[in-house]
């Protein structure tokens, strides 16, 4: 206030002062947080199956704000370095061979409603989503302004105004704001409207090549057929009920095998889950956590978090046909940057160490010679790494290189300076386990 009685050539108690309010005198930022440290600092998401878990052997893990099976022990094992490892195996052979149930429930569910909601997907999504038909899913890339990839995820078609779109369990909330930024801002004459949806409903992966055999036991007689004739590959079905209860089917996998992810109303997450696990019981059903997902998605070279870094192209990771050139969307108008059609770029690859043995660590530099004289060039980097695949036997890793397409075959150097590690490494295709998709549509 001294400023502004100056400006006005007015004494101060004639212009006045500021209303005094709490405090009033200072006060450290660390009165004002409390207790609210550590664990407490943010808050803690359960899904609407922590408790099952809980009760059966978790180890949970943090991912993002949410508390996520890591892998699950024995009744009775304690919990090591040899446990985790057997453990982690166990759940991917498990479901490679058998089947296997995982909690997908931190998946972002938006749901998309209205007589424009066809079109305002199809200006959101680089893939063609307005004549998906009703019980369909699709694959879909969303693009940043300015061409670099956003999210991904599966969105299906319920009815012809409706859709549900499911998004990384990291970028929901981001995804959801874009999307009411869009129908708000850039398209307000749109007529649809999206909501998330996500708490009011638990989901669940059902993998394996028994695993239509374990879902057509849970799923009450009469109420949905789940055959490969009924429910073709990203089939969706509402009209099923397990126990009663009445759930989403959709056949999507994101480990590769034949897989459902069935969704439920979050309150009968639990009876719908041990319905599951009943069925599957003669069938060596397992449960599996992030760490098995996470070594499946790479035997399959499955894009994720770390190839979705927000530097990478459709192109870049092998999903160029994605990008529509016949329609227009959100970063459409800067896919022919220079920078982005640069025939150097980094692109999708896989990694095998030569020595058969030794664990490429994600985040690794790729480089033709460690040795050479200061500045080395940097060829690319280790996106995603699994410390051993049950299914090919020895450690895989999938990274982003210089002209990647046209090395496979070539060895190149994952160097980590700051542990001093050194793995010489041979280029592959970024898909180890069934890459003609027979697992999937069979």
């Amino acid at each position: 206030m001294p400023c502004s009685a100056e400006a006005r050539g007015e004494p101060i108690p004639v212009v006045g002062t500021t209303t005094f309010r709490p405090p009033y005198t200072p006060v450290a930022m660390g009165a004002f947080a409390g207790r609210a440290a550590g664990r407490h600092l943010a808050p803690i998401r359960r899904t609407a199956l922590h408790d099952w878990h809980a009760a059966n052997g978790v180890v949970f893990i943090e991912a993002g704000p949410w508390l996520r099976p890591q892998y699950y022990l024995a009744p009775g094992e304690e919990n090591s370095k040899e446990a985790m490892d057997r453990a982690i195996t166990e759940e991917v052979v498990a479901t490679r061979t058998r089947v296997g149930l995982s909690d997908v429930s931190s998946l972002g569910r938006i749901d998309i409603q209205g007589p424009d909601a066809a079109e305002f997907l199809n200006r959101v999504y680089s893939n063609g989503f307005a004549a998906l038909p009703v019980g369909k899913a699709r694959y879909g890339l969303m693009l940043r302004e300015d061409g670099l990839i956003d999210d991904d995820g599966t969105t299906s078609r319920l009815s012809d105004t409706h859709f549900l779109m499911t998004t990384t369990t990291v970028h929901a909330a981001k995804v959801l704001a874009d999307l009411e930024y869009g129908l708000q801002v850039l398209w307000p004459e749109l007529d649809a409207t999206a909501s998330s949806v996500t708490e009011h409903w638990a989901g669940m992966a059902l993998a394996g090549p028994r695993a239509r055999e374990v879902l057509a036991a849970a799923v009450d007689a009469g109420t949905a057929d789940v055959s490969n004739e009924a429910l073709p590959y990203l089939g969706v079905t509402t009209a099923a009920t397990i126990g009663g209860v009445p759930v989403r089917i959709f056949r999507i996998s994101f480990s590769g095998e034949l897989g459902f992810e069935v969704n439920v109303p979050a309150d009968w997450a639990i009876p719908v889950w041990e319905a599951l696990m009943e069925a599957g019981a003669g069938h060596g059903i397992r449960p599996y956590g992030l760490e098995a997902m996470g070594i499946m998605r790479i035997e399959k070279g499955h894009v994720a978090g770390p190839e979705l870094d927000g530097r990478t192209t459709p192109d870049d990771l092998g999903l160029g046909r994605m990008a529509s050139r016949k329609k227009w969307y959100v970063g459409s108008g800067m896919l022919d940057k220079p920078a982005f059609t640069d025939p150097d770029r980094p692109k999708l690859v896989g990694l095998v160490p030569v020595d058969g043995v030794t664990r490429i660590r994600a985040g690794s530099i790729l480089v033709d010679d460690p040795d050479a004289p200061p500045p080395v060039r940097k060829l690319g980097h280790v996106t995603s790494s699994a410390y051993l695949s049950p299914t090919v036997g020895h450690p895989i890793s999938l990274g982003l290189l210089s002209r990647g397409r046209e090395r496979v075959g070539e060895e190149v150097w994952a160097v980590f300076p700051l542990r001093g590690l050194r793995v010489r490494a041979r280029v592959t295709e970024p898909c180890f386990v069934d890459p003609q998709g027979e697992k999937l549509h069979g």
